[in-house]
């Protein structure tokens, strides 16, 4: 099969050479990489011509857009120009481990009803020097949520939470085109893990196979889950958060029944499910104490636990501000 790299850029001069190098050197070569570049003002254009001009062998594809897309419509962009079996996500400043593409490769040659894999990092610092932490640890990912992955249930994990990284994405081509056009409301990764999940087979490599760099500039990066984090988030006004997740929930379920290949119907009622627990949540009232009674209700049904971090997201809940 052949593989495709979807590598988006925006002023990443400082990384990319490393990135791209990392793609060309693996064990199994690429047979495309699709650059398209957000409106960048720095030498990344220059930079990515210089080294690709050393692999003639590899075809390269770039797209400019002289107005930002931002990022999920950039994704969307270089998937759509993406001519291979299957394609692989990139982010311009981290590094691929040597084997990565030969390692997902296998998996996607050894099942064909395989739609996208994803697979943990390991955490490194703008220097390239380990952090000793990897992606899915950061994220709090639960041996729960790897499990259901691996049983062929990653739609219950993808409901309670995203646990998906684009930067350790690959995903069949027929997967791109059944997910576009991408809501704008959703992240394109996330996006494409919710259809792929609600469709058919998905399942996660529990072992890094990229270097994820962490390094102050990232336009989407990891959040830190420690103690202050957690707190932080308590003390974070509610509304705008919430608005997001019910219109998330909301494009969702508009866009469900429309999927192709069907969607079944109990996966369909779990959707709707997560639509009505978001709408509860999204017009709590101001005033904290009205809010025990509506959320208690939702804690009786179990939402909080099917459909987010259970007593963290009751707690949220109860305490934050509008």
């Amino acid at each position: 099969m052949s593989v495709s790299v979807a590598l988006c850029t925006y002023n990443g001069a400082a990384f990319l050479e490393e990135q791209l190098l990392s793609i060309l050197r693996q064990s199994m070569p690429v047979s495309e990489i699709v650059v398209s570049d957000d409106g960048s003002t720095d030498e990344t254009l220059a930079v990515l011509e210089r080294v690709v001009a050393a692999w003639p062998a590899v075809n390269v594809v770039v797209l400019r857009n002289s107005t930002a897309l931002g990022v999920t419509a950039n994704f969307e962009q270089a998937l759509a120009a993406c001519s291979g079996d299957l394609i692989a996500l990139c982010d311009q400043d981290d590094v691929w481990w040597p084997e990565r593409v030969e390692r997902m490769v296998t998996e996607f040659t050894r099942r064909p009803a395989l739609q996208m894999l994803h697979t943990d990092a390991r955490l490194v610092d703008a220097a390239g020097a380990p952090l000793g932490l990897t992606l899915l640890q950061t994220l709090g990912v639960s041996e729960a949520d790897r499990a259901a992955v691996h049983a062929g249930h990653a739609i219950d994990a993808y409901l309670r939470r995203n646990i998906v990284t684009g930067a350790t994405m690959m995903v069949r081509r027929e997967l791109v085109e059944r997910s576009r056009p991408f809501p704008a409301v959703w992240v394109h990764d996330e996006w494409m893990a919710m259809v792929a999940a609600a469709t058919g087979l998905v399942d996660l490599v529990d072992e890094p196979l990229t270097d994820y760099r962490q390094h102050g500039g990232n336009q989407i990066g990891v959040t830190t889950l420690d103690a202050s984090g957690k707190l932080g988030r308590l003390r974070a006004p509610r509304t705008a958060r919430n608005a997001r997740l019910l219109a998330r929930a909301a494009a969702l379920q508009q866009r469900a029944s429309e999927f192709e290949p069907a969607v079944s119907t109990s996966v369909l009622a779990l959707i709707d499910a997560k639509l009505a627990h978001e709408t509860r949540r999204s017009t709590l009232p101001a005033a904290r104490l009205l809010r025990v009674a509506p959320i208690l209700r939702g804690w009786r049904t179990g939402d909080y636990l099917r459909f987010g971090l259970g007593l963290q997201d009751l707690l949220r809940d109860l305490v934050q501000p509008v």
